[in-house]
């Protein structure tokens, strides 16, 4: 056994975390890296994007529209992350706009207008039709009702970003505006942590912006996730860091959560871009 293989290194790492880790990988070259990847996780905000999934399905099947307008109502309202719970009842906007909210900011009342519209079963439906055998939506957005949100598996939130990358999800034009979506992404600490910062942010150096991310991060008391595809000059690859069972339940940028996954991060990052575009 190579004590110094990547998984090896990812182990090290981790060893003094005081919680479980999920971990999947795979660089699109026959190169699939897993840690617990088959074990049951809260999902938290994570099962936002096969709610995307959902509508991006509906969509491709005429039966929404992106342009669809839908209401903020107060059935809707639930605290936590996003900005339409701070805005007025009654506000109206696009399908694809409510989407963009959900992900890009995580929005709960955004989730729970398009739960609503699309259905918990069409949702779970799908996810079990595009092959994720241990996704589940449970229940709408409501911390009051419910202590569960989603279950899913690091390899189940693998898998559906690896579709995505191979633009297999409805359409290549659909997966393309998925993407966009989460390249937009808010909230990608654990991922983007303790990578260079130089490569990603062009709009500051003036230089080109070699590395970009699409991803999906999940917070709840019981986990701290996030995954998602990084494109480099040599391809992309997915990558998905699952958390719980940890000592703190606080929330704060420096959660050891964040500060282990973003280890793991920057170990998988080096491997892919010293091997020019692959892990092994």
């Amino acid at each position: 056994m190579d004590k110094l293989s990547l998984e090896a290194r990812i182990n090290a790492e981790v060893f003094n975390f005081s919680g479980k880790l999920g971990f999947y990988a795979s660089d699109f070259k026959g190169n699939i890296i897993g840690v617990n990847s088959q074990e049951k996780f809260e999902s938290a905000s994570c099962i936002k994007v096969f709610v995307l999934t959902e509508l991006y399905r509906q969509i491709h099947e005429g039966k929404v529209s992106r342009n669809d307008l839908l209401e903020y109502t107060e059935e809707h309202f639930v605290v936590g992350s996003g900005v339409l719970r701070d805005l007025s009842y009654g506000i109206k906007l696009d399908a694809k706009s409510i989407a963009t909210l959900m992900i890009i900011v995580s929005d709960n009342v955004a989730t729970n207008i398009l739960i609503d519209l699309l259905g918990i079963d069409n949702i779970n439906n799908t996810c079990q039709n595009l092959g994720f055998k241990d996704t589940v939506l449970h229940n709408r957005i409501d911390f009051n009702k419910y202590d569960k949100l989603g279950t899913t598996t690091p390899k189940d939130y693998g898998l559906f970003f690896e579709k995505l990358y191979k633009r297999e999800l409805w359409s290549q034009e659909i997966s393309q505006e998925m993407i966009d979506i989460f390249k937009r992404q808010h909230y990608n600490t654990i991922l983007t942590r303790e990578l260079p910062q130089y490569y990603l942010d062009s709009e500051n150096t003036g230089d080109e912006e070699l590395i970009s991310i699409a991803s999906k991060s999940g917070s709840m008391d019981a986990c701290r996730n996030d995954g998602g595809i990084v494109f480099t000059p040599y391809g992309g690859y997915v990558i998905c860091i699952f958390t719980k069972e940890f000592n703190d339940n606080l929330y704060y940028q420096d959660h050891e959560s964040y500060r282990f996954g973003a280890k793991i991060s920057r170990l998988v990052f080096d491997q892919y871009i010293g091997l020019k575009g692959r892990f092994r």
